[in-house]
């Protein structure tokens, strides 16, 4: 019994330290970031750049750890959810993705009966855009919200998205291109933002 204990109170400890790590990671790479941001101001003319490298950054720090533990335990790569989250929710300030619905991802339909209707922009398929009002997943928690999108990515159809797949997280997005988005340049998009915010930190296991 004694024995037992002491194991339980040796994988709290354990969980401690990994929780106590990961914060300390997330404060540093949110550091550098900052820090990189100030040196590349030039002019009053890149204040709102400044904003919204701010709100990038806070959006980070608010989702690193529930989207690195999904992401660790689907074999996907943090960095490419992280950045999806940053480009689908507008860095987590679209309605969609506050709480109590933390839909980062516009996917649409219920998650255990629930779900909210919001106003959207559809495309035609010829360049013309008009607005619905679809239904989308409702989550409750941050954590449900990544859980559900790494379900949608074990569709086959993503099976290349994969780290057992994909050797690095380009070769990855390159897959998401043409699949989950139409916008052929949904893979560059996605890169610029995990070099220019390092996202790719993220992708160890810590």
């Amino acid at each position: 019994m004694a024995k037992r204990k002491y194991s339980t109170r040796k994988r709290r400890s354990n969980k401690k330290n990994q929780d106590r790590f990961f914060k300390t990671a997330v404060l540093t790479l949110m550091l550098f970031i900052a820090v990189y941001s100030v040196f590349s101001i030039k002019g009053a003319k890149n204040q709102l750049a400044v904003y919204q490298e701010s709100t990038t950054v806070q959006f980070v720090g608010k989702a690193s750890h529930a989207a690195h533990q999904i992401a660790q335990q689907n074999q996907l790569y943090t960095s490419i959810m992280l950045a999806q989250a940053i480009l689908e929710s507008t860095n987590g300030q679209s309605k969609l993705s506050q709480e109590p619905y933390f839909n980062f991802f516009g996917i649409k339909g219920s998650y255990n009966g629930k779900s909210v209707v919001l106003q959207t922009t559809e495309d035609d398929g010829n360049g013309n855009l008009y607005k619905i009002d679809a239904k989308f997943r409702a989550y409750g928690t941050m954590k449900n919200g990544f859980s559900d999108y790494a379900n949608v990515l074990s569709d086959p159809l993503y099976k290349d998205v994969h780290k057992y797949q994909s050797r690095t997280y380009e070769e990855a997005t390159s897959v998401l291109t043409g699949r989950y988005a139409t916008d052929t340049t949904y893979d560059s998009k996605l890169n610029q933002l995990i070099a220019s915010y390092h996202l790719y930190y993220f992708d160890y296991p810590f």
